[in-house]
């Protein structure tokens, strides 16, 4: 720092460079992707050195230079030569303060492309539309939906055209799969996993005996190559064709090509699989409406009594419904013995004249004069429970408390860590109906309010784990999930909660890849998601042009769906297929072309070249998406 108590500029001019604003794990793991990716000089702008992950962003190969601001002002962007740059990434900080830097960015450079994070999503996209060349994303929003969906145990889903396109794994992929993305998987080693890997066609087998034994000889049913061979005789009932389900001897030079070998390797790669697969609508959570009502009843009436004032109602109601029995069995008139018994708890009953009991005409009887002065009693009772009752709710609601899970809470999902991905999380398994329970330490968090606003219970306070699990019905609970930002804080909420419950599912959110490595091979029905893996991907792409429509979770690693149109000038124009998917890491999905609207699944020419207007939709690793990147931009 100088003596100012400022940032260092960058030691030498530089320009056509992109700006990443921030020291989080978000801006580390989107410096990796721009540098090693996408090849492309970056320049980090962060409030400390010393903090975060400003010393590791430090460390990275190819960074052109790490500038230290406290603030991020107009000094600070003139220090990284926002006048020169292609691109500002602002992924720290505030709502307000980020969309203060996007503007006092394109006052500096109009022609800037700008990418800032939102929590606010409708914010967001209205300060798009006061900016020439801005993007506004939300991380949480891109990463929750691959937590919800691994505490379900359900595929995550990206929504194109009307289709919802999930990872499918071994023996849930079905015939009709898109194509394969991941193979060699195993959890004892998920580095071995390989995404989008080379995999042969229907015809490949068929296209390398071709070009083995050249044109001469039939070509069987199935692709593969036939020696020539005399024709058969005819069975009786054959009419010169032959039986049924046998087949042609094959050539013996063929018949090596084709037989494996015994002791040769299988051809299918070690480990499990996963496809990319295509789904009409999207997959719900089998929740019936029996279970979401009984926990709506019993998280009800947990809302509007504590547990003295639920003694007290059960016992009055108990002692009403003895009563109601003794009146119907002692009048056997059922429809009298209600009537009697609203007016008895209403306090308007007219008791027994002694003239009329006299006369033999009263109601009469002990036991049913016993029962009516119980149900009178108990209705006073109830009227100083329904007004302390409303007492609590309205005096609750205006102290901003958060209530409690109820006794009646089961089948939930536990989240542990109200910060912008808990609460999308959360808000997200509300919206699908799954019941919720959240863990929040500190009382200040932003998201508290958020979900009391949903009427999800919160458990409050810094205690043990073990206290803080069981306050939140642990034993009952169907899932936890980590998301506070320290990878310990999560590894260890993740382990009390299988101590507590072995058979709950844990989802945990960690940055470190070996952490996630250990973890994985520890625990079973668990998994492992990073928020800044997740996002940083789809950062990047949009700073670059792209629009990533989603992001899918195998394991530890990730799978893009990007949309991409090509434009005048673009370097797409005049490619195909082939030309697209030839240096691996990129498939193509869809095709949508300039003179239809029709989106097309499955596009098998391979042949037909893109021209402007068209759109194609891809499946992509990272570094399939930044070459795709770096064609876009191209000039022809």
């Amino acid at each position: 720092m100088t003596s100012e108590g400022w940032g260092t500029p960058p030691v030498e001019p530089i320009s056509q460079h992109y700006i990443v604003c921030g020291g989080n794990a978000l801006a580390h793991r989107l410096v990796l992707e721009l540098v090693e990716h996408y090849e492309v000089p970056v320049v980090v702008l962060v409030t400390d050195r010393t903090r975060d992950h400003a010393p590791q962003i430090e460390q990275i190969t190819g960074v052109a230079a790490v500038v230290e601001y406290p603030n991020l002002t107009e000094e600070a962007l003139r220090a990284v030569s926002i006048d020169t740059a292609r691109g500002l990434a602002l992924v720290e900080g505030s709502d307000q303060d980020n969309i203060h830097a996007a503007l006092s960015a394109q006052g500096h450079n109009p022609d800037i492309r700008i990418v800032f994070r939102m929590f606010n999503q409708r914010l967001g996209e209205n300060i798009e539309r006061l900016l020439r060349n801005g993007a506004a994303l939300s991380g949480s929003a891109t990463a929750a939906p691959a937590f919800a969906a691994a505490a379900l145990g359900r595929p995550n889903s990206v929504e194109i055209d009307g289709r919802y396109l999930h990872i499918a794994f071994d023996d849930a992929i079905s015939s009709d799969r898109i194509c394969v993305v991941a193979d060699h998987i195993d959890r004892q080693d998920l580095s071995k996993i390989r995404l989008l890997p080379e995999q042969e066609g229907d015809s490949a087998q068929f296209v390398r005996l071709a070009r083995e034994f050249g044109d001469d000889g039939p070509v069987r049913q199935g692709g593969l190559r036939r020696a020539p061979e005399p024709e058969p005789e005819a069975g009786p009932d054959s009419e010169g064709e032959p039986e049924r389900g046998h087949e042609p001897a094959v050539g013996p030079e063929v018949e090596r090509a084709v037989e494996p070998d015994p002791g040769a390797e299988p051809e299918e790669p070690p480990g499990g699989i996963a496809a990319l697969q295509a789904l009409r609508m999207e997959p719900r959570e089998p929740i019936s409406w029996a279970r979401r009502l009984r926990w709506r009843v019993l998280d009800t009436m947990r809302f509007l009594t504590n547990a003295r004032l639920r003694v007290v109602l059960l016992i009055a109601l108990a002692a009403v419904l003895t009563a109601f029995a003794v009146l119907w069995y002692l009048n056997r008139d059922f429809g009298w013995t209600v009537y009697i018994s609203l007016l008895d708890l209403a306090g308007a009953a007219q008791p027994d004249q002694q003239a009329d009991i006299a006369a033999g005409t009263g109601t009469g009887g002990l036991w049913q004069r016993v029962a009516q002065v119980v149900i009178t009693i108990c209705g006073i009772t109830f009227a100083p429970v329904a007004t302390a009752i409303a007492v609590e709710v309205l005096g609750s609601g205006r102290r901003g408390l958060p209530r409690n899970p109820s006794a009646g809470t089961r089948d939930h999902v536990i989240v542990v860590g109200l910060g912008n991905v808990g609460t999308r999380v959360a808000t997200q398994l509300h919206e699908m109906g799954v019941p919720v329970v959240c863990m929040e330490r500190d009382p200040q968090a932003r998201g508290i309010s958020a979900v009391r606003a949903l009427g999800i219970p919160v458990v409050l306070g810094d205690g043990p784990f073990e206290e803080q699990l069981r306050r939140a019905r642990l034993k009952h609970s169907r899932a936890v999930i980590a998301l506070s930002g320290d990878d310990a804080t999560n590894l260890e909420a993740a382990l009390e909660a299988r101590h507590g419950n072995p058979d709950v599912r844990v989802v945990v959110r960690l940055f470190d890849d070996d952490f996630a490595g250990h973890f994985y091979r520890t625990l079973d029905n668990a998994a492992s998601r990073s928020v800044s893996y997740l996002a940083a991907p789809a950062f990047a792409a949009a700073l670059m042009g792209s629009e990533v429509r989603g992001t899918l979770s195998v394991f530890r690693h990730v799978l893009l769906i990007a949309e991409l149109t090509v434009e005048d000038g673009s370097g797409l124009i005049g490619l195909n297929r082939h030309d697209l998917e030839d240096p691996g890491g990129v498939r193509v999905i869809a095709a949508r072309f300039a003179r239809s609207n029709q989106l097309h699944w499955g596009f098998a020419d391979r042949t037909r070249r893109l021209a402007p207007g068209d759109r194609i939709v891809v499946a992509a690793t990272r570094s399939g998406l930044a070459r795709l990147n770096t064609v876009l931009v191209e000039e022809v």
